[in-house]
Parts: C-alpha cells; sequence; structure tokens
C-alpha cells in the first residue's frame, strides 16, 4: 500500500496522512508542503519506505543533508511507476 502526503507537519491532514502509513505498515509519498516530514526526527519511527518528491523538494529550499538517511527521491514519472505498480493508493492527506 502506498500513502500520498502533501499537507505539511502539525496539520490534522498531515499527521493523519503519517499516522494510516505508519499503522498499516505501508510506504509514504512525501509531495508538495509533505516534503517537510522528510527532514530529520519528524517522521518518528516510521518503519516504511518514504519517498519525497525532487521537484518539490529543490522548489521548497530543502538539502539532501537536513532529510532524514533513507529517503528515496523520485521524480514524476518515477512516482506515476511506483503508483501503477502498487495494488492501492490512497491519498492525499
Amino acid at each position: 500500500m502506498l500513502v500520498i502526503v502533501k499537507s505539511p507537519p502539525e496539520t490534522p491532514d498531515g499527521e493523519r496522512g503519517v499516522k494510516l502509513a505508519r499503522d498499516m505498515a505501508a510506504d509514504v509519498v512525501l509531495m508538495q508542503n509533505g516534503i517537510y516530514f522528510a527532514q530529520k526526527e519528524r517522521l518518528g519511527g516510521f518503519c516504511g519506505r518514504a519517498y519525497i518528491l525532487d521537484e518539490d523538494m529543490r522548489l521548497r529550499g530543502l538539502k539532501d543533508e537536513g532529510l532524514e538517511k533513507g529517503i528515496k527521491k523520485l521524480n514524476h514519472d518515477e512516482l506515476i511507476d511506483l503508483i501503477a505498480e502498487e495494488d492501492k493508493v490512497v491519498g492525499m492527506f
């Protein structure tokens, strides 16, 4: 399962999306303002795979060294491929 989160941390929608991914042991895609969850210490105990949209990261000025380890960057084409490969996709929070 894949959960797509576009809302920033400390918002009900953003927190709900990450909690759903954590509870369901799903992977999460962080896009738009949801990319701020990729900053160090923001995903707290998340055990699935986390992806971030590279373009959104660049547009918001986030640098690689500020990100949690293990987060994989995607471009839009890779995101479409990832969504197509998944059985279930839930979002956007």
